[in-house]
């Protein structure tokens, strides 16, 4: 499944060029994810109130186009891969009256406890998995 968030660009988001600063597409891509996550009636605190985290272990970027103060921008995300043990999103972002994507990127996260060792969503969180899978594939 494919969700989509809206997003009006900031003027703190952009530098002195007028254009938004690379450090906050990252910032927009976890936007994204949580309302992602959220349609399947999970929240990222819930998550962690359950002992579960999902840390960032890499992060990929490709900017293409530049996006300017008040922009609208739509960010795609899907859950690319999902394994008991990692969670790998894409996103694509959107700006308004340009048909490609202007960037383009991905997340992948580790599940983990609140000792920061990894878990077996699958095997530790059947249920939890079971949405995240619903997620992925629809």
């Amino acid at each position: 499944m494919i969700s989509q968030t809206k997003i009006t660009v900031r003027y703190a988001e952009t530098d002195q060029m007028g254009i938004v600063h690379h450090s906050v597409y990252p910032i927009w891509y976890e936007a994204a994810r949580t309302e992602a996550i959220k349609k399947i009636g999970v929240t990222y605190s819930a998550l962690e109130k359950n002992g579960i985290m999902i840390p960032l272990v890499e992060l990929n970027s490709k900017y293409i186009f530049p996006a300017e103060y008040e922009d609208v921008l739509t960010i795609n995300v899907e859950i690319a891969k999902l394994t008991p043990a990692r969670i790998v999103f894409n996103y694509q972002i959107f700006k308004a009256g340009i048909e490609k994507p202007i960037n383009t990127g991905s997340t992948t996260h580790a599940w983990v406890g609140r000792d920061l060792k990894p878990i077996n969503l699958k095997k530790q969180y059947p249920d939890l998995f079971e949405k995240m899978m619903k997620l992925a594939s629809s």
